[in-house]
């Protein structure tokens, strides 16, 4: 399974073998370090159960791997996707989307319509690749999930997290992937500064201070319906873009599970 953004030397492939587990550990501890790290077994388990481990291989070297839990939810099997990683090298080559696009085809064969992942607000790259780019929304927001952790990565502030749901089939992602992209008219917005990715560098107190705003915003919209469907940049800012559920172009959300 490839993809054509990512270069002919890139392979995604199933992995199954503990030395192409412990590899991919190695590429959790460079992304996240080893605080964050699930170890190799957690992938056994994956692999055994009904979830996915994928890896990006350039030659015969791991450079990237997405693992994905099976979860239930109202007796609809789902795919929750916990970890993507590329490493540093290898990455704006593609590899993140490949490996996505390996998980939905795999997941469709399967008869799996649904991968969840989770993804922090503040993270404006990460929003536009899920929204934008896969066609994946969120109504969901679990506040503080991972509780406050000593990672770089964390900054010191709650880890808020948005839940993506990425419905393989609907018509909104079909378009996402081949690279259409939709106006939508009349949405709520919740604003971010662009430079937000700086200010929880050089400020994490301010950066809280934004994250309480996001939050409460965010979750009031949820709670009255709206779905993120997309994030936009308008000069200094960027705004997530709220849609009501009934509105989300060719995705039936109304009838599909409930959170």
């Amino acid at each position: 399974m490839t993809d054509a953004s990512a270069k002919s030397s890139i392979e995604i492939r199933h992995c199954s073998s503990l030395d192409e587990y412990d590899r991919c550990v190695e590429i959790e501890h460079v992304t996240w370090g080893a605080s964050l790290a699930v170890p190799s077994t957690i992938f056994v388990v994956a692999h055994h159960s009904g979830g996915q481990v994928l890896a990006a291989l350039d030659g015969a070297k791991i450079v990237g791997f997405t693992l994905a839990l099976a979860g239930i939810r109202e007796g609809t099997v789902f795919l929750h996707s916990h970890m993507t990683a590329v490493l540093p090298g290898h990455q704006n080559r593609g590899i993140g989307r490949a490996l996505k696009l390996a998980q939905r085809e795999d997941a469709l064969v399967r008869g799996i319509g649904l991968i969840e992942w989770t993804f922090d607000p503040l993270e404006i790259k990460n929003a536009h690749f899920n929204l934008n780019r896969l066609g994946a929304i969120a109504r969901r927001l679990i506040p503080n999930a991972y509780g406050v952790t000593k990672s770089p990565l964390h900054g010191g502030i709650p880890t808020d997290r948005l839940v993506a749901e990425w419905w393989l089939e609907s018509e909104r992602a079909r378009s996402a992937i081949a690279g259409n992209s939709s106006v939508v008219k009349g949405a709520e917005r919740v604003p971010l500064p662009s430079n937000i990715a700086e200010i929880r560098s050089d400020d994490p107190a301010s950066a809280e201070r934004l994250q309480t705003v996001v939050r409460g915003r965010l979750l009031r919209a949820f709670s009255s319906g709206y779905a993120a469907t997309g994030i936009e940049a308008r000069g200094g800012r960027t705004d997530y873009i709220l849609q009501p559920l009934d509105e989300v172009e060719g995705f039936g959300i109304t009838a599909a599970l409930k959170c």
